[in-house]
């Protein structure tokens, strides 16, 4: 990522190699202790490198949280794809793509910790910029619009509009839906209506 600053650049598969144990140490740390108490010399001893090491690469934490959160989130994105049926349709696809990614994150470790512990690293995310994270997720579901546009069973309208406002939609269930949740409304139902509420967006 555009965070590593080596003076010589290593071989790409070593860069990335160094660069996923690096963000593994920070990742545990964080588990363990929170954000707060994490710092750049925590990180370098758990991954049994030099403090400077560490500082070549980030100069500071929340530069490494914004590429461990690209690194987590994006993996979150990959698994819930993965786990839909290609041969879906479109509409059903993008959608289960969609609540898959919502339930994920809210299952999600990191996620949940940072929540816990740290709410406020979440809120320049939602009240003031998009993050990388967001962008890619974004681009994701404008093509995938587009394509269902192409094919007649998504709406007419801005394919990147429309993915903005799904994405708004889907932030409520990953942060709130536990607000939502008690003896009368089950996550399951809760998530059930976001399928719904997805799904009539879309179609035409």
């Amino acid at each position: 990522m555009t965070s590593l600053r080596h003076n010589a650049d290593p071989p790409p598969e070593r860069e990335s190699d160094r660069e996923s144990a690096y963000l593994d140490a920070a990742r545990a740390c964080i588990l363990d202790v929170g954000w707060r108490r994490t710092t750049l010399t925590e990180v370098a001893r758990r991954a049994g490198v030099s403090r400077m090491t560490i500082y070549r690469s980030w100069a500071d934490m929340p530069q490494l949280l914004a590429d461990l959160m690209t690194r987590e989130w994006g993996e979150v994105v990959a698994l819930a794809v993965a786990a839909e049926d290609p041969a879906a349709p479109t509409v059903d696809r993008l959608v289960g793509d969609i609540v898959g990614t919502v339930q994920r994150l809210r299952e999600n470790e990191l996620f949940v910790r940072i929540v816990e512990l740290d709410p406020e690293l979440l809120l320049p995310y939602l009240l003031s910029r998009r993050g990388r994270s967001q962008d890619a997720i974004l681009d994701l579901v404008a093509r995938s619009v587009a394509a269902g546009q192409r094919e007649g069973v998504v709406r007419s309208g801005d394919p990147v509009a429309i993915a903005r406002g799904l994405l708004l939609a889907a932030h409520g269930f990953v942060l709130s839906a536990h607000t939502m949740v008690d003896d009368r409304v089950s996550e399951e139902q809760l998530d059930a209506e976001l399928t719904h509420l997805l799904t009539r967006s879309l179609q035409p």
